[in-house]
């Protein structure tokens, strides 16, 4: 107890030597220890740590419940940046879905896209499924209800003309469909992920033939364009030896993004986008589901406009910056 005691009384004494030495602290929402974003989140308060002494910023990246729970604390202040996934961001931003009650969250800005997490379309290859179009009549899992997932899953059908009606729909939770796959239940499935994964290594490497395919084309193109928060990815061989699939698979997918409040102090913004850009191979290298972005995808499947610290980095680094991202 007089530890503990000692350790309150003390620190508002620290808090003052850090306002006189100007550090500003930086607390990154993440996810899931398991997850992707929790090594992401670990790596870029790395990097910004790394840099302190020029900078003075210093930050730790803590694990969450997610993209829904880093939103509503980086707007409440409780965070200073997110990782959340693209299409909570718009859901966010336009007082969608679990923000319907309490409309549009004007307050939510970007500051960089971050790895894709895509859609990937895995069939059996005894199935004859070889593109998206041969899904009809065949039995599909799209995702269990109210997940991310079957919403995906449904966009990607009706880009191409296709309704669940001219499926045998099931609607399981995506970690289930593997299993369901390689006990023949299922013919194909739709899974939103970051890859490599985990799950998929075990679809692709059971006894039944499995393949990834394909999720390209206008319609896609359409799709992108109607809902920004998309974005193509890739998905690569690799990872995943076993499958029929070419060596690079190009679909669709969501973004991970890095998001913050307007509130957020615009030096700092700045200082952050520009650790992005100037350390973006040592961010690729954090984890290889970043492999194949470029500089440019920082700014794909972005909803909220950008923090004006973010956007003058961008500005003066000649990026080409979508005006929806300027407002």
């Amino acid at each position: 107890m007089k530890r503990i005691l000692i350790l309150f009384l003390l620190l508002p004494l620290w808090a003052s030597c850090d306002q006189e030495m100007g550090t500003r602290f930086v607390n990154i929402g993440t996810g899931g220890l398991s997850g992707v974003y929790y090594p992401v989140g670990q790596g870029l308060a790395r990097l910004l740590n790394e840099g302190s002494e020029g900078h003075k910023v210093k930050a730790a990246a803590q694990s969450t419940g997610g993209s829904v729970f880093n939103i509503n604390a980086v707007l409440s202040g409780d965070l200073q940046l997110g990782i959340a996934q693209s299409d909570r961001q718009y859901q966010a931003y336009y007082g969608q879905a679990e923000w319907e009650a309490i409309g549009p969250q004007l307050d939510l800005r970007s500051i960089a896209a971050l790895h894709p997490e895509a859609v990937t379309l895995v069939a059996s290859v005894d199935s004859g499924i070889q593109q998206l179009s041969d899904l009809k009549g065949q039995r599909v899992n799209l995702g269990n209800p109210g997940s991310g997932q079957l919403g995906n899953a449904r966009d990607v059908l009706a880009a191409f003309g296709i309704s669940e009606a001219d499926l045998d729909a099931k609607q399981v939770k995506a970690v289930e469909a593997p299993g369901l796959l390689q006990d023949e239940r299922i013919d194909a499935f739709f899974y939103t992920v970051g890859h490599p994964n985990g799950n998929l290594k075990e679809a692709t490497s059971g006894r039944v033939k499995v393949g990834i395919l394909a999720i390209t084309g206008p319609p896609i193109q359409a799709l992108i364009s109607a809902k920004p928060y998309y974005a193509p990815a890739q998905i690569f061989r690799k990872y995943y030896p076993a499958a029929a699939m070419p060596e690079v698979v190009d679909t669709v997918g969501v973004k991970a993004t890095l998001v913050t409040s307007a509130k957020l102090d615009a030096q700092l913004a700045y200082q952050i986008t520009q650790l992005l850009v100037e350390h973006f191979e040592e961010i690729k290298a954090m984890h290889p589901a970043f492999e194949g972005l470029k500089p440019e995808s920082l700014l794909e499947g972005l909803s909220a406009p950008l923090h004006p610290g973010a956007l003058k980095y961008y500005r003066e680094k000649g990026f080409k910056v979508p005006e929806r991202l300027q407002r």
